[in-house]
């Protein structure tokens, strides 16, 4: 049995970092699917929207990290820090969906990449290959088709009021979520990974009530099942991607980061799936070329990826909307 399981054991890990990436890469498709359902009904609340995810993460987790009664291991005012970008991030890629596309969205927020780059380069001293830079190249020039794509250089059906305004609004997401990927990263190197992801819900819980900004909007909004299936659809899928991603990062020492990267990766397929068979829209060439190139790109930066306790995760990955990990 013991001999067994040392040839078997590693094809069988393997495989359970592939449904566990899957299902990671799911939540997350569905949490982009509810953003642009919502949009859709003609709903523009983005902090409202983000209110209940961090609500239940600081409800659920608050309770594990209060029963175990121990003391904050990091200062209060990095985690206000940390609550505020994240909460900025989430407010500028849901606000995106009321201009452009789901397939856009999903895919641009890969921008983080080269943010995060650049500032683990600065305040972390994280260094670098030349391959992972050319890596992480190729994935900004299969991003620029995308925004030619949404321009209407394809010949695809143009989804959204502005798609080029969404395609900013969340490229300017990935911004603020980059800071957070790498505070985070500083925070949980040798921190509770329960303590960060509690005091994100719970600081970002008081950034949001900002959404009072949002009153006017809300009032206007006739409610009905499907919006209010919309939010609890976000709420559920974005609360699940937070929850299930930390053991998917623990089992990445196993299969090595391009798994982990490629399988989260999958969300966009399904994006374009949901955008073909539920918005009835075509999806033209250039969007499948960019994906390709990207894919390439992240192979590349991961295939060349220093590993050790110091090596950053660079992926599209942990992030509701703008998919990346440091930790």
């Amino acid at each position: 049995m013991n001999s067994w399981w040392r040839s078997h054991g590693t094809l069988l890990r393997t495989f359970c970092v592939l449904f566990l990436g899957q299902v990671v890469s799911l939540t997350l498709a569905l949490a982009s699917f509810s953003s642009s359902f919502i949009a859709d009904l003609g709903v523009d609340a983005p902090l409202t929207q983000s209110f209940f995810t961090y609500l239940s993460l600081a409800l659920i987790y608050g309770s594990i990290l209060v029963y175990g009664r121990q003391k904050l291991r990091v200062s209060w005012y990095w985690y206000l820090f940390l609550g505020f970008v994240d909460v900025q991030g989430n407010y500028l890629v849901n606000k995106a969906y009321q201009y452009s596309s789901i397939t856009s969205v999903t895919l641009l927020d890969c921008w983080t990449i080269p943010w995060v780059i650049i500032l683990t380069c600065v305040f972390l001293g994280t260094r670098y290959s030349i391959w992972q830079f050319f890596g992480a190249a190729l994935c900004i020039l299969g991003l620029g088709l995308v925004l030619l794509s949404d321009a209407g250089v394809g010949g695809g059906d143009r989804s959204g009021s502005r798609p080029l305004l969404g395609d900013i609004l969340v490229i300017a997401g990935t911004i603020f979520f980059a800071l957070s990927n790498v505070g985070e990263e500083f925070c949980v190197k040798k921190k509770d990974r329960v303590e960060v992801v509690t005091m994100i819900g719970i600081f970002g819980l008081l950034v949001t009530p900002l959404s009072i900004m949002e009153l006017k909007s809300l009032e206007s909004v006739e409610w009905s099942t499907d919006i209010i299936l919309g939010f609890v659809g976000y709420a559920v899928s974005t609360f699940l991607f937070y929850t299930l991603v930390p053991f998917l990062l623990q089992l990445r020492k196993i299969s090595g980061a391009t798994m982990f990267n490629l399988s989260l990766l999958t969300s966009d397929m399904w994006a374009v799936v949901i955008r073909i068979f539920f918005y009835h829209q075509k999806v033209d060439w250039l969007y499948y070329l960019s994906f390709t190139m990207v894919a390439i790109g992240l192979v590349i930066y991961t295939k060349t990826q220093r590993e050790g306790p110091d090596s950053p995760t660079s992926s599209c990955g942990w992030k509701p909307q703008c998919r990346i990990s440091s930790t």
